[in-house]
């Protein structure tokens, strides 16, 4: 039995596959699924367990280095949109429409969906290569 770090099984193992340049997406209730693209489904109730839950416990285990958001989060959202600024502030975050957000959610190797019931609280985190 794991002793610390993040305990899903499912998403554990994909945190161990991920190679450089593979992305994961974190997501809220209402973001659709990519037929075809892995769905680990984390809500348990609206808001249980938030988006900032969800993604420090993930960053505590993945070497992040690049961070991609709807620019829709800014205005609609500002509350997660500082939280990532803060939180990946030694990352690139790039920004992309919603409708161009969604199409880059095909590419990933999963989408964790939260209990986050606010709007445009996705982001797709991108796997850096942690040597030493």
């Amino acid at each position: 039995m794991k002793k610390h770090g993040m305990l899903n099984s499912h998403i554990s193992k994909v945190l161990s596959d991920l190679g450089h340049t593979d992305q994961i997406v974190v997501a809220d209730l209402g973001l659709p699924i990519p037929a075809g693209v892995l769905k680990i489904d984390l809500a348990l109730t609206y808001g249980m367990p938030s988006f900032q839950t969800v993604i420090n416990l993930i960053a505590e285990d993945m070497v992040i280095e690049k961070v991609m958001i709807a620019e829709e989060m800014r205005a609609e959202n500002p509350l997660q949109s500082d939280y990532i600024q803060q939180t990946f502030a030694a990352c690139e975050i790039e920004q992309y429409t919603h409708e161009q957000f969604k199409a880059l959610t095909r590419n990933a190797k999963v989408v964790i969906r939260t209990g986050e019931a606010t709007a445009y609280a996705n982001c797709i985190l991108q796997a850096g290569v942690h040597f030493g």
